[in-house]
């Protein structure tokens, strides 16, 4: 297959998930026989058009017209503010992107493609110009939704884009099947919904490749004695991860684990609060901060130094996180209620438990999560080693491509039978 492949962020400009997803799976599927022509965002430090690793990346350079947009478009836009410009990226991306693909690509180059992706409402309106000019399938991904990110409120720009692409696709794939059925609640065709994990890379993933040595030295740098058991937070600090009733779980779970210290290691708005409450709570020599994001590396030594991972989420679509941290054979405790795709992750009871489930809204619960881990050591690293494995069974990043593959696949039979 020849896909056209619209992503928001790709090599070597990655700022979240989404770009690592691209990152991996685009170079798989090339191993596996199709092409790809990637369509990503211009910071205007980059090339316009280069091959990565097999693959056709465009990106197109944009303009501001950050100033002019508020002019004609709706007050929810003008309540953006400096996120105007934000906005206006995004929308020249799509624009200048699909202009690109359909009179380059396709018309001046004679490129013949079976299908083309978009990946969530950032890339969605390139998805839907290319589909109505083209009618080649359009199969949507939706990696989350602005209502979750939100927490029920958000854009309704943004919703609009959303809904009016998903209408459009041929097929919505999602990341797991909490979010399908939350796709399902607001509305969306469950017809046209299949669900499609994340993975990841188990090679770099692996911890015998981690030294004695250099596990030592991440601890000793954070006061982390050999009796202690160190808690590793990996992730944004943003309120739908459920760091401030971590912190607040930690002075419940230091009473009756006083060797238990907390890593907290990422980057976000509420650094400061969580700065504040550390000190409120005299917690400074029992929690860790590390306000930054550091090379994939360093992160995975963080999950082979420390003993228990936690992600108390209150939203998460899928949660790679929780896949990094099993994939190093450390048992995971996760937010299970509400929209959470650590559910398809983690089993939380029976003899092939990986983890425990929380209420990330709950701090009692929380703490009582990690209370139960540490009373019995010996049954979290029986957990962790049995998460390694279940991630290699199913989480592989080739088994994820085949299985994208096989639903582009049906799409294209399916738009063809028509």
């Amino acid at each position: 297959m020849r896909i056209g492949f619209f992503v928001w962020e790709y090599p070597p400009r990655i700022v979240g998930g989404l770009g690592t997803y691209a990152e991996n799976i685009c170079p798989v599927i090339i191993d596996l026989g199709h092409d790809i022509s990637v369509f990503t965002m211009n910071d205007g430090t980059l090339k316009t058009r280069e091959v990565l690793k097999g693959v056709d990346v465009n990106r197109p350079l944009l303009v501001d017209g950050s100033n002019i947009l508020p002019l004609f478009l709706t007050e929810d836009l003008r309540r953006w503010g400096t996120g105007t410009k934000f906005f206006n990226d995004v929308l020249m991306y799509n624009i200048l992107s699909a202009a690109k693909f359909v009179n380059e690509l396709i018309k001046k180059e004679g490129y013949k493609f079976d299908i083309i992706c978009a990946h969530d409402w950032l890339s969605a309106i390139a998805g839907i110009m290319v589909k109505q000019e083209t009618g080649l399938p359009f199969v949507l991904h939706l990696h989350s939704t602005e209502w979750g990110r939100s927490m029920g409120g958000g854009s309704t720009i943004v919703r609009h884009i959303e809904e009016t692409a998903a209408n459009i696709a041929d097929r919505v794939i999602t990341v797991s099947y909490p979010m399908h059925e939350d796709l399902t609640r607001h509305g969306f065709d469950a017809a046209k919904i299949c669900v499609c994990w994340n993975g990841i890379n188990l090679n770099k993933h692996d911890p015998e490749k981690l030294e004695d040595k250099e596990i030592q030295t991440l601890r000793d740098k954070y006061g982390i004695g050999a009796e202690e058991k160190m808690l590793l937070f990996v992730g944004r600090l943003t309120a739908v991860k459920g760091i401030v009733n971590l912190v607040k779980a930690m002075h419940m779970v230091t009473t009756k684990h006083p060797g238990a210290k907390l890593v907290i290691l990422g980057k976000g708005e509420l650094e400061r609060t969580i700065s504040n409450l550390i000190s409120k709570l005299k917690m400074e020599d029992k929690v860790k901060t590390r306000f930054e994001f550091v090379s994939e590396e360093e992160r995975i030594l963080h999950y082979g130094a420390c003993d228990i991972a936690v992600f108390p989420s209150l939203y998460e679509p899928f949660g790679i996180v929780s896949l990094e941290a099993m994939a190093m054979e450390k048992t995971v405790i996760v937010g299970a209620s509400g929209i959470s795709g650590f559910r398809d992750q983690v089993i939380p009871s029976g003899h092939e438990q990986t983890g425990v489930h929380v209420d990330g809204s709950s701090k009692a619960d929380i703490a009582w999560g990690i209370n139960s881990l540490l009373e019995d050591t010996q049954k979290a690293i029986a957990m962790g080693k049995r998460g390694r494995k279940r991630v290699k069974k199913y989480f592989s990043w080739e088994k994820i491509a085949e299985h994208t593959i096989g639903i582009y696949e049906d799409v294209t039979r399916e738009v063809g039978e028509k």
